[in-house]
This record gives structure tokens, sequence and C-alpha cells, in this order.
């Protein structure tokens, strides 16, 4: 591929990212790392208090890249089959018919993913690893791209259970969107828009086809040096921590490489700096690392971890 091919596709994936910034105010690395998931075919999951966006900037990303989205709003009393779908006996056909669910989509907004049951939430594991389901012995596969994009409020507030670590471990990254950088233009745009929900009046900048290009670009055309291999395996290092129960698994690693590449690729090169690892390092690894259970009520969690060894481990020159 030439380096016009690279500025073609990183023009539009930064148009793309100049839209959603008209829209949402809050930190633009935000917009960059769900970008760059998005562009590694990950998941993402957003982690914070309610209000904050989360939903928002989801159902915006949907809309500008163009591609089909399903919302699924999980309770405590969803199902399994309300998500992947099921099979109903058609009498004037004589046969089962499969209905299928939202998760048929190239996007899925799972809203508040940890006010379901454990056994609901599981439903998608299948989808997000394998990007197929089963109903009732039937494998179906799922669009492409397929990205879940999941929201989630912290696990202290009333009525949410915890992620079971099976499912932490599918999300190539958590990010937490915190506060509005400026709470006045919250305001000011509210008031030119005249709707709390103008995700609907973006512009569609790419389509699904167009994004799946992308994606096989930055899969394929991204070097990777033999240098930042290694570097990316040091931090397997975290497992064999005194205070670690389980650390970065080897989905981590490679969820940590290929969010790299995109980077990379987002930053303008066809090759992948020890920068671009470390500017995605906490988010990909963090939510991977689960303590020990005596430390639970101190003041460390598994991004702290990885900081420490962003710190420790030797970078490549």
């Amino acid at each position: 591929m030439s380096t016009k091919q690279l500025e073609e596709y990183r023009n539009s994936i930064l148009d793309a990212m100049t839209e959603i910034s008209k829209y949402y105010v809050g930190n633009p690395e935000t917009v960059v790392k769900i970008m760059a998931a998005v562009l590694s075919s990950g998941h993402v999951l957003l982690k914070d208090f309610p209000g904050i966006g989360k939903t928002f900037i989801v159902k915006l990303f949907a809309r500008v890249m163009g591609m089909t989205s399903k919302r699924i709003q999980f309770t405590p009393d969803l199902l399994p089959s309300d998500i992947v779908g099921t099979k109903v006996w058609k009498q004037n056909l004589g046969e089962f018919q499969t209905i299928k669910g939202p998760v048929f989509a190239n996007l899925i907004l799972a809203d508040e993913i940890n006010r379901a049951p454990p056994k609901t939430q599981s439903a998608l594991l299948e989808a997000m690893e394998e990007r197929q389901v089963t109903i009732e012995g039937e494998t179906m596969l799922l669009d492409r791209p397929f990205i879940v994009l999941a929201t989630q409020n912290p696990v202290e507030l009333e009525g949410t259970y915890p992620l079971p670590e099976a499912q932490m471990d599918r999300f190539m990254i958590e990010l937490t969107l915190g506060y509005p950088t400026d709470d006045i233009e919250v305001l000011r745009r509210r008031i030119s828009w005249q709707s709390d929900d103008p995700s609907s009046t973006a512009s569609i900048m790419l389509d699904s086809k167009e994004l799946l290009e992308i994606q096989k670009y930055v899969e394929s055309e991204i070097k990777v040096d033999k240098d930042i291999l290694e570097y990316i395996s040091e931090f397997a290092k975290c497992r064999t921590d005194e205070r670690v129960l389980a650390g970065p698994s080897p989905r981590g690693l490679i969820s940590l490489l290929r969010i790299s590449k995109a980077i990379a690729f987002i930053d303008g090169r066809d090759f992948v700096i020890p920068d671009d690892i470390k500017k995605v390092a906490r988010d990909v690894l963090g939510h991977r690392v689960i303590l020990k259970p005596e430390l639970t009520l101190e003041d460390i969690d598994g991004e702290r971890i990885v900081s420490e060894y962003l710190v420790k481990i030797q970078v490549p020159k």
C-alpha cells in the first residue's frame, strides 16, 4: 500500500472524528481511543457515573461511521434470548422460524450492561469473541464489522452487578469519560440544538464497507518491529506481581498490539512506536489485572499496577 492510500484512509477517519467533536464536549483523547478500538475491531467499555454522555458518544459513533446499530437496554429482567434471538413455532409453516435478536447489527450499544445479571451478560460472550451466536443449536455469523460499545455504571451503585472476568477480558479497552471540559459549552450547544439528543443530525462520514477496508489496512499494513513486540510482551510481568491474582491475558497483549497499530495510523504513521503503546496501555490492560482479595480496600487498582510497570519496563530505542 502506498503513502497516498494511508493519507486517504487517515483523512477519512480524521474527518469522522472532527464531526464527532462538533457534538461531543469532552476530552479529545477519548474520541481518539474509541476510534482506535473501532479501527481494531475491538469492543469498548465506557465506565462512569450517569449523565456523563456515555450513551450519547456511542450513538454519535454509530451515526458518523455509517454503521447499522441496535440499542440493548440492560435490565434485571432481560433474558439471553432478548439479545441473541430465539426460535418460534410457526403454525402456518409447520416449522420453527429463527427470530434474530438485536445483536445482529454492526454496532451494538449495550446500555448499562451491568444492570443485568451474569446469565444475561454471558449471552454476549460468543458474539464478542467469535462474531457469531448459537440459537438453539444453530450457529449464525454476525454482520461485519461487529463492535460492542457498552456503558457501565460504577458497580457500587444500587442495582448493578460486577461483570464476569471472562466478559471484561473481551473488551479491548475500558475508558472513563469524566466530566465535560467546558460545562458552559455544553449548555450553549443545548440551546442551539433545541434537543437533548442531536446525534441524529450528525453527518454520515463513512459506511460499513469503507470501515472494513480501513480496518483491513490497519491490520495488514501498519508495521511492528521486533523490539516493539518484546516491549509489549514485557507487560506479562504484571502476572507475577505479588499483589496480583491474575494478570493480563494473551488476549490482552494482542489487544494492546492491535490498538497500538490503530493509534499509529491515526497519527499518520505506518509503524508503531513506544509512545503508541504508552498512550493506551493503562486502558487496555488495567481492567485485566485482578488484585488479590486482601487489597480490595486499599487505594490501588489494575491501572495503577500497569502504570508502575510502564515506568519499570525499559523502552526500546
